[in-house]
């Protein structure tokens, strides 16, 4: 039942999938009367090794991805939805979100079926399964 939920999770990456879960993850969270914690997971395996180079790296990506999460926020307020927050994790992606999700108490989790690193799906296996099979609530995987 959609009004059980109150605390949801969106898995944002700035993909168009992930931009259609973060739409849909507003509806239900407006519609609920539910808190919704938005989560950017900067992968670590993805930066540099060089610990200049990682520091560097990691703090302009993450500058970026607080950005693109605000604009997010005022995005969600011009739809009329305010109770969001905003987080962004370093690690791998799908065993952030996992881990955020019970840290959280989340009850619904919002991602896209691909995202920006589908490219690495053959390597490491999709971050949507991956959730799907590991997260202590349900998940709506958006295509």
């Amino acid at each position: 039942m959609v009004n059980s939920y109150k605390n949801i999770l969106v898995a944002v990456d700035g993909s168009r999938n992930s931009d259609q879960a973060f739409d849909e993850a507003i509806e239900v969270a407006k519609y609920s009367g539910a808190k919704l914690s938005m989560l950017a997971v900067i992968n670590d395996k993805e930066l540099s090794t060089s610990a200049f180079s990682f520091s560097k790296i990691y703090s302009e990506e993450k500058e970026q991805i607080e950005k693109e999460l605000l604009k997010k926020v005022h995005d969600a307020a011009l739809k009329d939805f305010e109770n969001i927050e905003p987080f962004v994790e370093l690690g791998e992606p799908q065993r952030k979100i996992v881990e955020f999700s019970k840290d959280k108490e989340i009850d619904m989790i919002f991602l896209g079926a691909t995202g920006k690193g589908e490219i690495q799906l053959a390597q490491i296996g999709s971050t949507a399964a991956y959730v799907v099979n590991h997260a202590p609530c349900s998940v709506t995987v958006i295509r």
